[in-house]
C-alpha cells in the first residue's frame, strides 16, 4: 500500500495540495501578475505582510503598528496606504496569508515524506509533519492573532471567519489527503482535532516541560492516535 501510494498517490497528493491551497488562496491581487509594475506591486504587498508577521512574532499583536511595518520595510507611508488603507486591512491580509502558508508548509512536508513511506509509517509521518508545522513563524503569528482575537472584537471580525473557513476546507479535504482513513471518517476528524490541541498545548508548555517531558507527551499522543487508527479506541 505504501509503495502504491508512492506511485499513484504522489499524483493524487499533488492534486489534493493544489485543491486545498486554491480553496485557501487569500483574496486580492493576482498571485501571478503579468506586467512588471503589477509584479513589483505584488512584491511590495508581500513585503509589508511579511514585516507585519515579524512584528507579531517578535512583539505580539500590540506591536503590530503601521509605523513599525513602515520602518521594517522602508516603504513610504503613501505606498503603505495604497496597499493597506488601514491597520485592520493589513491585519485581514496577514490572517489570510498566515492560514494559507501554514497549510502549504504542512502539505509540502507531509506529501514529500509520504512518497516512499510504508503503511506502518503514515501516522508518525503525519504527526511529525504537524509538529514541525507548529514551530514555524507562521504558526507563531497565528497564535498571537488567536489570543488577541479573544478580546479584540475588530480583529475577531477578520480572524474568526478565516479560522472557520480554514477548518471547513481542511475537514472537507482530509479524506483526500489521508485516503487510508476513508472508512474511519469520524475518527479521522477526531484524531485531527486531538493532534491540533495537543501540539498547541505542547508548544506553549515546552519552555516549562523541557525537551524530555515534551517527547514523552508526544509519545503518549502518538499511542492514543494509534489506538484510534486501529479501532481500539472509539469515542
Amino acid at each position: 500500500m505504501g509503495q502504491g501510494w508512492a506511485k499513484d498517490g504522489a499524483v493524487t497528493g499533488s492534486k489534493t495540495k493544489m485543491r486545498v491551497l486554491d480553496a485557501l488562496q487569500p483574496p486580492g491581487p493576482d498571485a501571478t501578475p503579468a506586467r512588471w509594475q503589477q509584479r513589483k506591486s505584488a512584491r511590495t504587498r508581500l513585503r509589508i505582510i511579511e514585516a507585519a508577521i515579524d512584528c507579531l512574532v517578535e512583539n505580539g499583536f500590540a506591536g503590530l503598528t503601521t509605523q513599525a511595518v513602515v520602518e521594517r520595510t522602508g516603504v513610504s507611508r503613501g505606498a503603505m496606504h495604497h496597499h493597506f488603507p488601514t491597520l485592520i486591512a493589513l491585519v485581514g491580509a496577514v490572517v489570510e496569508h498566515v492560514f494559507f502558508e501554514r497549510m502549504r508548509l504542512f502539505l509540502e512536508d507531509y506529501l514529500e515524506r509520504m512518497k516512499d513511506a510504508a503503511e506502518s509509517e503514515r501516522l508518525e509521518i503525519a504527526t511529525a509533519a504537524h509538529w514541525r508545522s507548529v514551530q514555524t513563524r507562521e504558526y507563531a503569528a497565528y497564535l498571537e492573532l488567536a489570543v488577541a482575537a479573544r478580546t479584540d472584537r475588530e480583529l475577531d471580525q477578520f480572524f474568526g471567519p478565516v479560522a472557520r473557513r480554514f477548518d471547513e476546507v481542511w475537514i472537507a479535504e482530509m479524506i483526500e489527503a489521508f485516503p487510508h482513513w476513508r472508512d474511519q471518517w469520524e475518527q479521522m476528524k477526531l484524531a485531527s482535532d486531538f493532534v491540533n490541541v495537543v501540539h498547541m498545548g505542547l508548544l506553549l508548555q515546552q519552555p516549562v516541560f523541557g525537551d524530555a517531558r515534551t517527547r514523552r507527551t508526544q509519545r503518549l499522543s502518538d499511542e492514543v492516535l494509534r489506538q484510534v487508527y486501529t479501532g481500539k479506541l472509539v469515542v
